[in-house]
């Protein structure tokens, strides 16, 4: 007898399917930011045939400016995000480096360096005072949070007085960040550049140090992290102090962005932060996402509000869609998550 080798069934179109779907699903878990990337290329496109004066260089440098504050912001918000914390107080702490940056210098003629650098360590010790009730009373950064909030912003509105500091009362360097040099007839503000810098420094950080990996490692398993000998509660709170640091640069950038320091500004603005780093593919859960992908979160919406609106959609509309991202991009990360199950 002649035994006949038995041909292999072709694979049923549901099994290619799952097959597509799992090395699509294996593919968005290693590489974060190609979900948005493409998001944020198909909105462009999109947008740009729906209205002629989506691409000409006004509206672009429009996008860039607005999307600089929030991006800055988005980056402290990820480093936090990446340890499966949150941080509510953002936009606070924000805000009252800015007033503390501008009203120092204007009442008292200090210069804008040391000015800045006051500023810079209140941003800091901000961030520090948040990671140490994170890491000491061990409490939800969520509730931490949510606390300084309001105490960081009562503090903006006593120090400040609920008044508005001029830029004319501030030395040049508070607003140096608003200042626009042109590219291709697109003006761009040295905010934004400052924001691709600070992208690149703390994507090459996370990449490339034992901190970086430490905060990744943090945040995918916390108790698992402690046990192989990482110093999980030092981490926390270097994160959240640089977070802090962050913030104040962000600070910087709305100075310059607005030509003045005023205490009801970035009302709104940590919620955008989050919004940005969650639609950017950064896992809400911890271990996995890039600042890169921040970066290209806050360009998805600053596209998407200003793209809306070019085309007549009301306010109320592109705050929805914005919305539906949201819950979008939080149910896609879900779904990769399980490629570890």
């Amino acid at each position: 007898m002649t035994a006949t080798a038995a041909r292999p069934s072709a694979p049923l179109p549901e099994q290619r399917d799952r097959s597509v779907l799992s090395r699509l699903q294996h593919l968005l878990h290693a590489q974060a930011t190609i979900g948005p990337a493409v998001v944020l290329l198909v909105s462009v496109v999109v947008f740009a045939l729906l209205s002629e004066r989506f691409l000409t260089p006004g509206n672009i440098s429009l996008i860039l400016q607005q999307v600089a504050v929030v991006g800055t912001l988005a980056v402290g918000q990820t480093i936090v995000i990446l340890t499966a914390g949150i941080d509510l107080s953002c936009g606070a702490i924000m805000v009252l480096t800015s007033i503390v940056m501008a009203k120092v210098a204007a009442e008292t003629g200090l210069p804008g360096l040391p000015a800045l650098l006051l500023g810079f360590a209140v941003g800091t010790l901000c961030g520090l005072l948040n990671g140490l009730l994170v890491t000491r009373l061990k409490l939800p950064p969520f509730i931490v949070t949510l606390g300084t909030l309001n105490v960081f912003f009562a503090l903006n509105l006593w120090y400040s007085g609920s008044a508005t500091i001029r830029g004319t009362d501030m030395p040049s360097l508070l607003l140096w960040t608003g200042q626009t040099f042109t590219v291709g007839g697109t003006r761009i503000t040295y905010g934004s550049i400052l924001l691709v810098a600070l992208v690149a420094a703390m994507a090459f950080v996370l990449k490339n140090t034992a901190w970086g990996r430490h905060v990744y490692a943090t945040g995918d398993d916390l108790e698992a992290s402690r046990l192989s000998g990482i110093r999980t509660a030092r981490v926390l709170l270097s994160v959240y102090a640089t977070a802090g640091l962050i913030y104040a640069v962000a600070a910087w950038t709305l100075i310059g962005r607005i030509a003045s320091a005023s205490p009801q500004a970035g009302q709104t603005d940590n919620l955008d932060s989050i919004t940005a780093v969650v639609i950017g593919g950064t896992s809400l859960f911890g271990g996995r996402g890039a600042v890169v992908g921040s970066l290209i979160g806050a360009l998805i919406v600053g596209v998407f509000r200003n793209g809306l609106a070019l085309a007549g959609v009301d306010v109320l509309w592109q705050t929805m869609a914005v919305g539906v991202l949201i819950i979008v991009a939080v149910s896609l990360d879900q779904w990769i998550r399980k490629v570890k199950a």
